[in-house]
């Protein structure tokens, strides 16, 4: 059996589909909460209510596991605190669990440009969680994703949601011109479920992502037509970006954008081109083939909806 963290996000929810489609067992850990989980329908999996920093309800959750796929983060919430204690504390306590329990392959997804000396927090957190599985002697494969992205994503929706809840410009982070490597969420969960199916743990980080490079100024390019939207790319200075974020993230329940993401863009984010099929015999699709799900909505309505739901959600 296989055992899934952040079985309930974007990722997630695709690998849970892949692993089970495959035939599978899995079990999804599930932090206790009042509201419902988002699990994919259709999709049997067994579940587990634990925290990650709980290690007596991590060794419940690991009862006649064999490998686990890591994917919970709390990088999307903004929060220094949340990610120290979901990201690196978290991943400290899942990795030694792992190791007492004998699990035989531990898979966790990092970023690109992971690295305990980056002046950003989240690439921080993740190369500080890579040296947690390290330390703890569980057999590993860690694999550093390019932006990942698909329907219901942390990247193109909220970027097409800002653009439409701004008239007639949207505000690029200096010249829009670092480097991003788009991976779509089918072409890495296939990458996780490979890797758990036909590979050793690999002991180090793979480096993976889409078939081509492209600016953030050309992902917008994209990004607009698809959304039905059409703005004037106005190069703007990070510090600004940064302050306008920090401010939304007070305001809002649910911020489309937070200085996490701005530093993930501040500077190049690549693999080499080759990285998918090279490791693993598949040719991954291109950001402009997958768009489809940004056509047809109203993204200013999409912003306030999810404004909604957050509050909701308490």
């Amino acid at each position: 059996m296989i055992l899934v963290t952040g079985g309930t996000g974007f990722v997630g929810r695709a690998v849970l589909r892949h692993l089970t489609a495959a035939g599978l067992r899995v079990r999804t850990l599930l932090k206790p909460a009042q509201r419902s989980p988002r699990l994919p329908a259709g999709v049997p999996v067994d579940v587990a209510l634990a925290a990650l920093d709980d290690p007596r309800g991590m060794r419940a959750a690991l009862v006649g596991i064999e490998a686990v796929v890591h994917l919970a983060s709390a990088e999307r919430t903004g929060q220094l605190n949340a990610l120290q204690r979901t990201d690196v504390d978290g991943t400290r306590t899942l990795a030694e669990a792992c190791a007492q329990a004998g699990v035989r392959h531990l898979v966790y997804v990092s970023h690109l440009g992971a690295n305990r000396e980056s002046a950003y927090p989240v690439l921080r957190a993740k190369a500080l969680a890579e040296e947690h599985i390290r330390a703890s002697g569980v057999p590993h494969t860690i694999l550093r994703s390019g932006v990942v992205f698909g329907v219901d994503d942390h990247f193109t929706r909220p970027l097409a949601m800002i653009a439409a809840s701004v008239p007639l410009v949207f505000l690029l982070p200096g010249e829009g011109d670092s480097l991003l490597h788009p991976l779509w969420v089918e072409d890495l969960a296939t990458a996780i479920a490979w890797t758990l199916e036909d590979r050793e743990p690999a002991g180090t980080a793979l480096e993976i992502g889409g078939p081509e490079f492209h600016s953030l100024r050309q992902v917008m390019a994209l990004i607009l037509p698809a959304a039905g939207l059409t703005r004037i790319l106005l190069p703007t200075r990070q510090p600004y970006l940064r302050a306008g974020a920090a401010l939304l993230r007070r305001l809002l329940p649910w911020p489309p954008i937070t200085p996490f993401l701005l530093d993930y863009l501040a500077s190049n984010r690549t693999a080499e081109i080759d990285s998918m099929p090279r490791l693993y015999g598949l040719q991954p699709s291109r950001l402009e083939s997958h768009l489809d799900y940004l056509r047809g909505k109203n993204w200013e309505w999409e912003l306030l909806a999810r404004q909604i739901a957050a509050r909701r959600a308490g």
